[in-house]
């Protein structure tokens, strides 16, 4: 199963989703592109608990493979080892093969994503650096 993907462009220091978009509990998955042309990417959903998540579609192993994360039911899914990670455990849970947190908070309506924090994924994409 494969997610659709949507590129974002930070214009100012952040970048902002509408809440409502993640209402129906599905996984959007994004591109954030460097000045340098490289694409951060993460995913963000309303976990089963309700609670707004979002994570690097990335983790600390498997990262150089460069595959992600699907959604399966309410489980996030790593396509290069196949570990299932519980919706309500994204953002609570790091290291290993959960997917890396990435900060974020709700301001009313919307999903606000410092533009700093996506760039600190960094690390997870520049597959210049994949030994």
């Amino acid at each position: 199963m494969k997610g659709k993907s949507s590129q974002t462009f930070a214009k100012t220091d952040e970048v902002i989703h509408p809440v409502k978009l993640f209402d129906d509990g599905k996984a959007r998955h994004f591109q954030f592109k460097t000045g340098d042309g490289t694409l951060i990417k993460y995913f963000v959903l309303k976990s089963s608990d309700g609670v707004i998540r979002a994570a690097f579609d990335a983790c600390d192993v498997c990262w150089r493979s460069g595959k992600g994360y699907f959604q399966e039911g309410d489980n996030m899914v790593c396509r290069n080892c196949g570990r299932r990670f519980a919706s309500v455990k994204v953002n609570e849970v790091k290291g290993g093969c959960n997917p890396a947190p990435l900060m974020r908070k709700v301001e009313g309506e919307n999903l606000v994503i410092q533009a700093k924090d996506i760039l600190e994924g960094r690390q997870y994409f520049d597959f210049n650096k994949r030994s």
